[in-house]
C-alpha cells in the first residue's frame, strides 16, 4: 500500500508539472507576440487593451478562481492606481517611474484597509466591496481640485509616451501571469483551493485561511493597481467616472468567467476571445455592437457554464492532464 501511494503522489507530480510547463509555455508565446507587437505596426491600441484585461482578469481569477471570493467592487484597486500615478506624477512631480511603483504599493494598501471584508462571504463580501468602490471614488472626486483635479479629473501633461507606456502594461502581464502560474504550482495554490473548497475542513487540517486568504487578496489587489497607473500614463487623462467605472469590475468578471474560474490559462483565453469577438463585431457592425456581444456572451454562459477551459475539461476529462 504504501508504494502505491508513493507511485500515484509521484504520478500527480509529473502531471502538475506538465500542466504548469505547458501554462507557461503559452504564456510565453503570448508574450512574445505582444512584446513585437510596437515592431511591425503602429495600431497598438487593441494589442494594450488586450494586456490590460489579461492582467485584471488573471488578478480576479487570483481572489474569484482560486479563493472563492468575487468582489464586486474590484475596480477600487485599478481606481487608486490611476489616481496615485496622477496625483504623484502631475501634482507632486514624481518621476512616472516611481508614480507607478507607488500605484502598486497603493493597491497593497488600500487591500489591507479592506482587509476585515474578508470575514464576509458570497453577496455579502459583494455587495460591500462594491459599496467601499464608491466610497473611494466619491472621496477622490470630493477632495481639493488641486490635488484630485475633482468631477474633472487630472491631466497627465508631459507624460504622453505610447510605447513606453504600452512596454510598461507588458511587464505588468507578464509579473501577473508569472504570478498565477507560480500561485498554481506552489503550496499556497494548493491551501487557497481548499479554502475555496470548505475553508473550515482546510482550517482543520491546518491551514491558516485568514493569512492564506489576506496573501491570495494582496496579490490580487498589486497587479490591478499597477495596470490602472500604467493605463493612465497610456491615455494621460484620470478621472473618477472612468477609474472606477462598475463596466472594469464586469469586464474582468466576464472574461475571466469566460475563459474559466480557477483555471491557470481561462482567463488570458476568455480575454482573448472575447476581446477579438468585441473589435471584429465593431468593426462590421458598429451600430449593434453591444446587442451581437451581450448575445454571444449569454450564449457562451447558456452552453458553457464553466467556462470555455472549464467546460472542456469537464466533458472531456483526460484534458486535466494538459490544462492548468
Amino acid at each position: 500500500m504504501p508504494d502505491t501511494q508513493a507511485a500515484t503522489r509521484a504520478q500527480d507530480r509529473r502531471i502538475e508539472s506538465l500542466r504548469t510547463r505547458i501554462a507557461g509555455g503559452v504564456f510565453a508565446l503570448f508574450l512574445a507576440g505582444a512584446l513585437a507587437v510596437p515592431l511591425v505596426t503602429s495600431n497598438i491600441s487593441l494589442a494594450f487593451y488586450l494586456l490590460l484585461w489579461v492582467t485584471m482578469a488573471s488578478a480576479l481569477n487570483i481572489s474569484a478562481g482560486f479563493t472563492g471570493y468575487l468582489p464586486f467592487g474590484f475596480v477600487v484597486f485599478y481606481g487608486i492606481g490611476a489616481y496615485t500615478t496622477g496625483i504623484l506624477y502631475r501634482i507632486a512631480g514624481w518621476p512616472i517611474g516611481l508614480a507607478l511603483a507607488a500605484a502598486g504599493a497603493a493597491g497593497i494598501l488600500l487591500s489591507l484597509l479592506l482587509a476585515p471584508t474578508l470575514r464576509l462571504k458570497g453577496v455579502y463580501f459583494g455587495i460591500v466591496s462594491l459599496a467601499l468602490a464608491s466610497i473611494v471614488r466619491l472621496v477622490l472626486a470630493n477632495l481639493p481640485d488641486r490635488i484630485t483635479g475633482g468631477s474633472n479629473g487630472i491631466i497627465l501633461s508631459g507624460a504622453n509616451n505610447p510605447i513606453l507606456s504600452y512596454y510598461a502594461m507588458w511587464a505588468v502581464a507578464a509579473m501577473t501571469l508569472a504570478t498565477v502560474l507560480w500561485i498554481s504550482a506552489s503550496a499556497l495554490g494548493k491551501a487557497l483551493k481548499a479554502i475555496r473548497d470548505d475553508d473550515e475542513a482546510a482550517a482543520v487540517v491546518g491551514i491558516r485561511v485568514a493569512r492564506t486568504r489576506l496573501r491570495a487578496w494582496v496579490l490580487a489587489a498589486f497587479f490591478p493597481a499597477l495596470a490602472g497607473g500604467v493605463e493612465a500614463w497610456y491615455t494621460n487623462v484620470v478621472d473618477p467616472e472612468a477609474a472606477f467605472s462598475v463596466l472594469i469590475t464586469a469586464k474582468s468578471i466576464i472574461y475571466a468567467m469566460a475563459g474559466g474560474f480557477g483555471t491557470v490559462l481561462g482567463p488570458l483565453v476568455g480575454t482573448g476571445v472575447l476581446l477579438g469577438i468585441d473589435h471584429v463585431i465593431w468593426q462590421r457592425f458598429p451600430l449593434v455592437n453591444l446587442l451581437l456581444l451581450g448575445l454571444f456572451i449569454v450564449l457562451l454562459m447558456l452552453f458553457l457554464p464553466r467556462g470555455i477551459l472549464g467546460s472542456l475539461v469537464q466533458r472531456k476529462p483526460w484534458l486535466r492532464r494538459y490544462i492548468a
